[in-house]
C-alpha cells in the first residue's frame, strides 16, 4: 500500500504520465495513426482517472497544504494555482465528452471537441505538475 505522504508524488507522476501520452495522442493522429493515437489516450485517460482517484484520497486524509512561497513567488505559484484549478474543473466533462464521442465513432464531433480539449487537458497536466513541485520543493516549508 502506497503511504498518504507519497500521493502528491504520485499524482504529479501521473500528471506528467497523462502529459507524454496526450502529446503522443497528438502527434500518433497527426501522423494519422489511428490505432497509436487511441491507445495513446485511452491510456491518458486511465492515467488520469488514477490521478483523480489519488488526488481525492490523499485531500481527504491530508486536507491542504499552504504554500511557503513569499512575495512574487505567492503571487505567480496562486495564477497558476487558480488557472489549473478554474481549467481542471471544466476539463473533466470536456473529456469524458470528447471520449464519448469516440466511442460512438462521432469522429466529426469528436474532432471538433478535440481541438478545444487537448490544449487545456495538457495545460491541467502540465500545471498540476508545477504546482506540485512549486508547493512540495520549490518553496516547501523547512
Amino acid at each position: 500500500m502506497i503511504p498518504i505522504s507519497a500521493l502528491p508524488t504520485v499524482n504529479a507522476i501521473l500528471n506528467s504520465l497523462s502529459a507524454v501520452l496526450l502529446i503522443a495522442g497528438y502527434i500518433f493522429i497527426r501522423r494519422k495513426n489511428v490505432s497509436a493515437h487511441r491507445t495513446c489516450m485511452m491510456a491518458a485517460m486511465g492515467a488520469s482517472a488514477i490521478f483523480l482517484i489519488s488526488y481525492l484520497t490523499y485531500h481527504y486524509h491530508h486536507g491542504s497544504t499552504r504554500f511557503a512561497g513569499q512575495s512574487m513567488a505567492r503571487a505567480i505559484y496562486f495564477a497558476v494555482l487558480i488557472s489549473h484549478t478554474i481549467l481542471a474543473a471544466v476539463v473533466l466533462p470536456m473529456a469524458l465528452t470528447t471520449f464519448y464521442r469516440a466511442m460512438k465513432k462521432q469522429f466529426a464531433r469528436h474532432a471538433a471537441i478535440a481541438r478545444w480539449t487537448f490544449p487545456v487537458w495538457l495545460y491541467v497536466s502540465i500545471t498540476g505538475v508545477i504546482v506540485y513541485l512549486m508547493l512540495y520543493h520549490i518553496y516547501a516549508s523547512r
